[in-house]
């Protein structure tokens, strides 16, 4: 496994070892060990998995303390723009994003530690995506930023005529309302 620093500290890109020959590939997309020894301990304790199409914009969710979620994402099938909004008001990025196309073909995964609000639009037809949370998810315990805030800049690599989104995510605050400053 390859390790890749992006430009906020904690969130990186994994590139699994792939094995491929005339019956297809394999790789290992993960292990205990190997992710402790290079990027940290965590103990995931629930696997997640969404479908969704073309236009689908998933996000920007978090949870409140003390149940925040670090999480290591993976596309399936399909492709995804994955974007990631530092929430931890002590980060010199507080409020900065990064995001990185996942998708089937490069097989890239990528960490996000406790303290993020995560977001994903699906750029291909359809999508499978899988995620492992460190964390259970907790009911009411849920925070979200509007997809579209100015003050953010996200470039979700869609058409805004093109973005489907929940009722609830369309209700989320900007990231100035959720964030007293």
């Amino acid at each position: 496994m390859n390790v890749i620093e992006t430009a906020i500290e904690g969130v990186v890109i994994l590139e699994p070892r792939l094995f491929e020959d005339t019956r297809g590939y394999f790789f290992e997309s993960f292990s205990q060990r190997d992710f402790e020894e290079k990027v940290g301990k965590v103990n995931f304790v629930q696997d997640n998995e969404s479908k969704s199409f073309y236009g689908v914009l998933r996000g920007l969710h978090y949870q409140l303390a003390p149940y925040e979620q670090a999480k290591l994402v993976r596309v399936v099938k399909g492709c995804v723009w994955d974007v990631n909004v530092d929430l931890r008001k002590d980060s010199p990025t507080f409020g900065k994003h990064v995001a990185v196309e996942l998708s089937e073909k490069n097989k890239r995964q990528l960490f996000i530690p406790k303290g993020f609000a995560h977001g994903f639009a699906v750029l291909s037809e359809e999508v499978i995506f899988q995620y492992k949370c460190d964390n259970y998810y907790t009911p009411g315990q849920e925070g979200g930023i509007r997809f579209d805030d100015p003050e953010l800049g996200i470039d979700w690599r869609i058409p805004r005529k093109d973005i489907l989104c929940s009722e609830k995510d369309k209700q989320l605050k900007s990231f100035r309302e959720s964030f007293v400053f």
